[in-house]
Parts: structure tokens; C-alpha cells; sequence
């Protein structure tokens, strides 16, 4: 009796192996020749998982999202119940940024995404959704009015810091201090407009 195929195991095979090419060759190298030698496969078995190369990128790209909630939940989990929304919101943009091997990887690929989206917007409806929920996420957790702005821009920051991470221009210490600094700032502001609002505090 042959032997029965998972194809969901079969297409993260052939995802991983894509994000090996994008983070150690760089996204000109993706093509369905090198992902097929990456993970020891026939081009032509590529193609019968991946039609296109916008349908491999977008679920390289979801296997590298469901890694990084599983990192955000461990981390998360670690905090306990309640915590404050500044620990929450600083934990959470911690563990995103490319801070260690593999999440490196992962922000390799992620930016390789981005970079091929700015010429193929089509393919770029995950990264859009994705992103409007994330800043929906943080302006629930920010203090003072206008927090869907704020939000946007502290994504704006995890998004820079990332980029400067993964080309080595900053150490990660570095990164997490003007992390903190940002958020330092949100939250005081945030403070005084609420004391502003309220005379008795």
C-alpha cells in the first residue's frame, strides 16, 4: 500500500526551505529551482504544492507568523495574569524583534516579504490585514487620546529597530533601550493627560 502523503507537511517542508534560501541568500535567490535543491525535492513537486511563487511567499510568511505567536504566547504566558499594558506592549515587541537566531531567520523572510510586496502589492493583503489588526491590538493598550496614531508609529519603531537589527547596526541592547525610552514616553504622556483631565490627581 503506498504510503500516504500529509500535504500540509509536505508544503512546510518546501516553506522552510524557502525561508532558508530568502534569510541566507537573500530574496533574489528564491526561485522554485533553489527552494526544490533547499529541501531535496523536484522543482516539478514545487510547483504541485506552490503554484505560484506569490502562493510559496505567503506561506513561508504564515509558517513564520505561527512561529512568532507561539514565542509571543511562552513569553506572555511567563508574565502571569493582568500584567500592565507597558509590560504587555514591551514583551510582546521584544519577542518580535530579531533578537536571536531564529528570529532572525524569521525577520529575514519577513522583510524579504515586504520587499517583494513593494512591487507585487497584490500579494501584500496578508501583510495589510495582518497589520491592522496588530495596531487595533496596541491602541486598545495605550493610554491618552489619538492611539491608533501611536500605535502605528510604535509598529513603525519595531519595524525600523528590526531592519537595523538584521543589518547589524545596532546591538540588541541598544534596540531594547530606545524600545523602552518610546514607551517611557507614550505612557508619561499619557499620564499627564489623564492628570490634565482629572485636578484631583
Amino acid at each position: 500500500m503506498p504510503k500516504k502523503v500529509d500535504r500540509q507537511e509536505r508544503r512546510t517542508l518546501i516553506a522552510d526551505a524557502l525561508m532558508r534560501v530568502a534569510a541566507q541568500q537573500g530574496l533574489e535567490a528564491v526561485s522554485l529551482r533553489h527552494v526544490a535543491a533547499a529541501a531535496g525535492v523536484s522543482a516539478g513537486m514545487v510547483q504541485h504544492y506552490f503554484r505560484t511563487k506569490d502562493e510559496m511567499m505567503a506561506f513561508a510568511l504564515s509558517v513564520v507568523r505561527d512561529r512568532s505567536q507561539a514565542r509571543i504566547t511562552e513569553a506572555l504566558a511567563a508574565l502571569g495574569e493582568n500584567p500592565p499594558p507597558r509590560l504587555l506592549l514591551r514583551t510582546i515587541i521584544a519577542t518580535l524583534l530579531p533578537l536571536d537566531d531564529q528570529s532572525r531567520d524569521d525577520g529575514r523572510v519577513a522583510l524579504a516579504f515586504l520587499a517583494y510586496t513593494a512591487v507585487r502589492p497584490e500579494a501584500a493583503s496578508t501583510l495589510r490585514d495582518d497589520n491592522a489588526e496588530m495596531t487595533g491590538f496596541i491602541a486598545g493598550l495605550l493610554p491618552g487620546p489619538h492611539a491608533e496614531d501611536t500605535a502605528a508609529g510604535l509598529l513603525a519603531l519595531m519595524e525600523g529597530l528590526g531592519v537595523h537589527l538584521l543589518g547589524g547596526h545596532y546591538p540588541p541592547q541598544q534596540a531594547l533601550r530606545v524600545l523602552d525610552q518610546h514607551l517611557d514616553m507614550i505612557f508619561s504622556q499619557g499620564d499627564q493627560a489623564r492628570a490634565a483631565r482629572d485636578p484631583r490627581r
